[in-house]
């Protein structure tokens, strides 16, 4: 049974005294609501239940009495375009209107007054037994904007998709949203949809489009943004200059003409001032470029398949230009509809990614101005959400296979569930790593399926790492892993280490040692050596400088692995810890490591060309608990070697024996192994894994120090061997040639 958790809708609000005294009185205001720490979306003055989508809570309006719909039995409860007058559809112009005498035009005007109150306020339907709240910009995508099939069908993943945008629109402190989407979504009918209602009421304005070429975005001008404006009614659209079906800019101005005194009297005899007083706002698309826009001021931002701009265009560049179209001083005046798939990280996916995750509020925390990294929100709609042919007559997902076949949108039946038809495709395309990887990029579940790269320079199996990436993800592996520190037991050093559980820690654990083995030292002629260490061992990528001057450096990294073992207390060949930090000062992650290597009492194989943390273990007494090189005898090792223990990790024999090691341990490890997966739970080493180019390792900390444990795990595979030598022993006996009638000595 598939559990959404797209969304979660929270209702205890409700109860409040406040709450419902500002319900009563239709106090709460269109925006940031500080007390709700919700953005309210609402524009009647009241709040009801609030949805949170992706970190973002978004207060909708209290359900009204009255909703359409509602007579009707619930099977029949779907969304329905509102009716149109048949006779309006031959007026063209308000100008043709107002030619018709005043009873006929009675007629329509409350109804033209309720398509301007549903555009603005809103729109309530019932839903299979269900009040149902669309915004006024989804009403006018479904209600008058002409696409490709026709008109758009209802679905709720649409209705998540412009919460959220109005929510983007309403919260002052943001610039737009990044939608991280799947293919055929509809993202470009959705953004031109809102660009045409938002310029069709904007004064002075001028509105943008971007998109991978300026041939894309030129073809969503001419193809989308232009039809959906043609086809407005007389009463949505306002004056334009120009050609019907303009090319490159779209102007809702008054059209020059020629001032005699025969027009201008004409003018001023047969229509009204107000008549004449165009929009001066404009809808154009620009070519692609780094600095598209620059200057510029912008209502709307239009930046399509954004996460396919490739070299030497980058999308980082142009949002960092485009950013400041959309602001005055300190002020956002605008905002940014970004939308794509997702292609290959090095054929533009790595920008957007950046993107994408500076803007995420559940993983990245708000500045002080309560902006996020990028300005941006970030929007992600797995696929089964959206996945044409699987959606019923309400606008659900058919996530599961149904008993009995579901009515679909279309009026075809649906038999299979999205989820069991998104895997059996996978499962035809797992010999084909790139083929698979380009199946999940276009069709997401997961973020990380959206980011999946190419595998053509990866040197470990990808389908194995992947596999175990999915099955973490679908299996909450967050389960299975347990962030923490640890502690000095009292503060005091040099005594017991504890561990304490904290969402913030840097440390990621799977295993704990049972108690009664935890902290076991032994201590040999006054030097410490671990108790455990035939159970496991750690694998470290250290660092000696505490800061650079750009603030940067590579982090440092810690993983500890279990080895084979015949106790049933100890897991097998099992990474059981991750560290991947950067501390403020070095100290601080050296002992970090010191105490990790004390709680579990296993050794540690650690680089020794950065030597502070080999010598502040010597220093603090554990130089016992640093391994020496598995490869070479002890009376092969340098001094150093000796003093401190560590192995440099620099050779080509050491990078390639490193390499094999983390080759082995995936093979043997990763994935489906005999039909059941694999037990290595921590998402950042496998992706660091994916991404592994042995010709340029400084990048790939948490790869060094896992392959290090690998290693340390399997050093009797690197012990040195002596040459066998073979003498030739003289046991004093002749040897004769028998052939012939006479033996002869040799």
């Amino acid at each position: 049974m598939y559990n959404q958790t797209l969304y979660k809708i929270h209702t205890e609000h409700l109860s409040s005294k406040l709450v419902k005294n500002n319900n009563r009185y239709k106090k709460f205001e269109y925006g940031y609501n500080k007390d709700l720490d919700c953005v309210v979306i609402s524009k009647d003055g009241t709040i009801g239940e609030i949805y949170e989508i992706q970190g973002l809570k978004i207060a909708l309006p209290l359900i009204p009495k009255e909703i359409n719909g509602k007579e009707l039995k619930k099977e029949d409860q779907v969304f329905i375009q509102t009716p149109k007058p048949a006779t309006l559809k031959k007026i063209k112009s308000i100008y043709n209107f107002k030619s018709y005498n005043e009873d006929i035009k009675e007629k329509y005007y409350e109804y033209i007054n309720k398509e301007f109150d549903f555009r603005s306020d809103g729109y309530w339907f019932m839903c299979n037994g269900e009040p149902c709240y669309l915004t006024g910009s989804h009403y006018i995508y479904l209600n008058w904007t002409k696409i490709d099939v026709g008109s758009p069908d209802f679905r709720h993943a649409n209705r998540l998709f412009f919460y959220f945008w109005e929510a983007c629109k309403a919260d002052y402190r943001c610039y737009g949203m990044c939608y991280l989407k799947n293919r055929r979504s509809g993202f470009s009918f959705m953004a031109s949809s809102e660009v045409v209602n938002v310029a069709t009421v904007t004064r002075d304005a001028r509105f943008g489009i971007l998109s991978k070429t300026g041939g894309d975005a030129k073809k969503m001008f001419t193809d989308k943004v232009v039809p959906i404006s043609t086809n407005y009614p007389f009463f949505f659209k306002p004056i334009q200059d120009g050609m019907e079906r303009p090319k490159t800019e779209l102007s809702y101005k008054v059209p020059s003409r020629r001032l005699t005194r025969k027009t201008i009297q004409a003018t001023t005899s047969t229509t009204e001032e107000s008549d004449q007083m165009g929009l001066d706002t404009t809808i154009d698309w620009k070519n692609t470029g780094d600095n598209s826009y620059d200057g510029e001021k912008l209502q709307i931002l239009v930046h399509d398949e954004s996460g396919k701009w490739e070299k030497p265009d980058n999308i980082l560049n142009n949002w960092r230009v485009t950013k400041t179209c959309l602001r005055l001083g300190s002020k956002i005046v605008g905002k940014c509809m970004m939308g794509s798939t997702s292609n290959a990280l090095d054929k533009g996916g790595s920008n957007f990614k950046k993107i994408y995750n500076d803007s995420d509020l559940t993983k990245k925390k708000r500045n002080r101005n309560g902006q996020t990294a990028s300005g941006l929100y970030a929007l992600f709609i797995p696929m089964e959400w959206n996945f044409e042919g699987f959606i019923n007559k309400f606008g659900f997902p058919v996530f599961d296979t149904p008993e009995t076949p579901a009515e679909g949108i279309d009026r075809e039946l649906i038999y299979n569930g999205v989820i069991d038809h998104w895997e059996n495709e996978a499962d035809g395309l797992k010999d084909n790593a790139d083929a698979l990887n380009e199946y999940y990029r276009q069709f997401p579940r997961t973020e990380k399926h959206a980011f999946r790269d190419e595998t053509k320079e990866s040197i470990f199996n990808l389908s194995r790492i992947y596999e175990q990436i999915d099955f973490n993800e679908e299996m909450v592996a967050s389960g299975y892993v347990t962030r923490g520190s640890f502690q000095w037991k009292n503060g005091v050093k040099n005594t017991k280490v504890q561990f304490y559980p904290n969402p913030e820690g840097k440390f990621r654990i799977s295993w704990i040692l049972p108690t009664d083995m935890q902290n076991n030292i032994e201590i040999k002629n006054g030097i410490k050596y671990p108790g455990n260490k035939a159970y496991g061992a750690f694998g470290c990528d250290s660092y000696d400088i505490s800061g650079t001057t750009d603030g940067g450096g590579s982090n440092g990294s810690l993983h500890g692995l279990t080895s084979f073992s015949l106790s049933p207390d100890v897991p097998k060949s099992q990474f059981f810890l991750e560290y991947i930090a950067r501390p403020q000062t070095a100290e601080m992650f050296f002992e970090d490591v010191l105490m990790a290597i004390i709680f579990y009492g296993m050794p540690i194989l650690a680089e020794n060309n950065k030597p502070r943390l080999l010598y502040h273990l010597k220093r603090r007494g554990y130089r016992g608990f640093s391994m020496n090189r598995p490869d070479k005898a002890r009376n092969k090792l340098s001094v150093t070697e000796k003093e401190l223990g560590g192995i440099p990790n620099t050779s080509e024999d050491i990078k390639q024996a490193h390499a094999s090691a983390i080759e082995s341990y995936i093979e043997n490890n990763v994935g489906i192994t005999d039909e059941e997966h694999g037990r290595m739970y921590f998402q950042r080493t496998l992706e660091d894994w994916s991404k592994f180019n042995i010709n340029n390792r400084t990048k790939f900390d948490a790869s060094i120090s896992s392959g290090l444990a690998i290693m340390a795990c399997q050093r009797h595979l690197y012990a040195p061997r002596a040459e066998r030598q073979t003498r030739k022993i003289d046991f004093g006996f002749s040897k004769y040639n028998n052939s012939g009638l006479k033996s002869k000595i040799l």
